[in-house]
């Protein structure tokens, strides 16, 4: 499964969406609602889901999801 698809997956799961609802250019509170509780918890689920350590500043009210696809395997890659 590549990076993107377990993100969506994860996302998915946790925030009550269906996964073509989490489109690419997606952002989190704008598109699809997250709160400031669900920012952290999906933070938070993304980290358990890779084994990477992620702030909330780094996945912000405005990154998409290929924003944190890029950031999530930037830090895989490491």
């Amino acid at each position: 499964m590549d990076t993107k698809t377990k993100i969506k997956e994860v996302l998915s799961n946790l925030l009550k969406v269906k996964i073509e609802e989490l489109k690419d250019e997606s952002t989190l509170i704008d598109s699809i609602g997250v709160d400031s509780t669900e920012m952290v918890e999906s933070v938070i689920a993304l980290e358990k889901a890779f084994g990477v350590k992620l702030s909330p500043k780094e996945i912000t009210k405005n990154s998409t999801i290929n924003d944190i696809v890029s950031n999530i395997e930037g830090k895989i890659a490491k």
